[in-house]
């Protein structure tokens, strides 16, 4: 318990820090934004079912799952077993990039 705690402060802290680093992607008709995941926080920290808002958030933000992926601040938690776990629940596939 202690671990998913620790986990979820660091990426809440992550995401606000990023907050403000937007970027679009390669197609140019999404602005990439970290934030947009906030109402994922609770599935990906706890493993939990995600709420219709994150599938829908996580829908919106797929083309810059990648990005995310690469980016070494982010990677961790967005190729966590979670995070796959709250992608496949929400019928997004995971990104080969």
């Amino acid at each position: 318990m202690k671990n998913t705690t620790k986990l979820f402060v660091a990426f809440a802290t992550l995401l606000l820090l990023l907050e403000t680093a937007p970027f679009s992607t390669a197609e140019g008709d999404v602005t990439c934004v970290v934030t947009e995941l906030r109402p994922c926080l609770p599935a990906i920290t706890t493993g939990g079912a995600p709420s219709a808002e994150c599938c829908g958030k996580l829908k919106e933000q797929q083309p810059c799952l990648c990005g995310y992926i690469k980016n070494p601040a982010l990677s961790q938690y967005v190729s966590s077993p979670n995070a796959r776990k709250v992608l496949s629940a929400c019928g997004v596939p995971y990104p080969s990039c």
